[in-house]
């Protein structure tokens, strides 16, 4: 038993791991090497850890509640849209958003693939519903199937799935400023302050004329105000790089306006992002920035509790000895498990 913890400590390491990889309480073995004293001998513990990742429940639950949580999934089933807008959409194709999306992180999670392909990977799961929406050719039939991206600079990895990309968007049009905002919390992990008290958030609507203006125009004007213009500059470049994506999902060459798409950024740094393909390479820039994000955000799930600042430190030790094994997985959560944060009982401030 490790100094300082009572007869208790692997009993509550236990629980903690099996919440925290199964969302249930721990099986037979792992009490067993608790209540001999196992957890406490790392080696004991990666065994544990390893042998809960093998099992179908870690994948499911880490999918269905970590995940979710993460991504905002669960609004999919909450998105409403403008019929008028886009006729051709109906519940099936919703639900094949969800099916996509799950299948995809069960793949990543599952074949313990680098976080990294989360971004980077050029397959994806459809059945003939969604490659239609897609553009994907060669896809018959309601079964959901493995297919191999035909143009990754028009989709890959999870900025192109339908689920977030509609869950990122208004009824009838895209919105730049959600989707920017999703972003900068989920993928790059650092998310904008909230706008500031009586300020006003909504765009002038369009008035009449031939051709209405673009929502790249309705934002710049937007952004003339001060109070506006300091978060909207990091916010909005990144989304109108999604531009190429209508509000359910499907690649388009026009806006709502009639207008060609511009899919281009320029981002505080003077930097240009140019549509899918300059996110994508945006994001994988610095090699550890991605798996920094996904990790403090499986970290604050572990412990069911937001990051302190005390808590960066640990996230910073878990990505770099993750690195040697490109960001995958297992790695992560393995440092996580191993941390002080989780491991114990009650964190405070100052301790980590």
């Amino acid at each position: 038993m490790r100094p300082g913890l009572d007869g208790d400590a692997d009993l509550e390491l236990a629980s903690r791991l099996s919440f925290f990889l199964w969302n249930s309480i721990p099986d037979d073995q792992l009490l067993d090497a608790a209540e001999r004293g196992q957890l406490s001998k790392p080696a004991s513990l990666e065994q544990q850890v390893r042998r809960m990742l093998a099992d179908p429940r870690a994948t499911r639950a880490l999918v269905d509640n970590f995940a979710a949580q993460w991504l905002n999934l669960r609004r999919v089933g909450e998105v409403i849209v403008d019929p008028d807008a886009y006729p051709d959409f109906d519940d099936s194709l919703l639900q094949a958003f969800e099916e996509e999306t799950r299948l995809f992180l069960t793949s990543t999670l599952g074949e313990d693939r680098s976080v990294l392909d989360l971004i980077r990977a050029n397959y994806t799961f459809v059945n003939e519903r969604l490659a239609r929406h897609y553009g994907i050719p060669g896809v018959y039939g309601s079964r959901f199937r493995r297919v191999t991206l035909p143009n990754l600079d028009q989709r890959g990895g999870l900025l192109g799935n339908g689920s977030i990309l509609a869950t990122t968007s208004y009824p009838n049009r895209t919105s730049p400023v959600l989707r920017g905002k999703w972003l900068l919390d989920n993928m790059f992990g650092t998310p904008p302050p909230p706008p500031p008290p009586g300020v006003n958030t909504t765009l002038d609507e369009p008035g009449g004329g031939a051709l209405p203006p673009t929502i790249r125009e309705r934002l710049a004007r937007h952004r003339t105000s001060a109070v506006c213009t300091t978060c909207h500059s990091a916010i909005d470049p990144l989304g109108f790089a999604l531009e190429n994506f209508d509000a359910i999902g499907a690649w388009r060459a026009t806006d709502e306006s009639g207008k060609p798409v511009d899919a281009t950024g320029n981002l505080v740094s003077g930097a240009k992002v140019e549509g899918l393909p300059g996110l994508r390479a945006l994001l994988l820039e610095t090699p550890d920035q991605f798996p920094r994000t996904v990790t403090a955000k499986l970290l604050a799930y572990a412990l069911g509790r937001r990051l302190e600042y005390y808590d960066r430190p640990a996230v910073r030790q878990i990505v770099r000895d993750a690195a040697a094994s490109d960001y995958r997985w297992s790695s992560l959560v393995m440092g996580i498990v191993k941390s002080s944060a989780f491991q114990m009982r009650s964190p405070q401030a100052g301790t980590n």
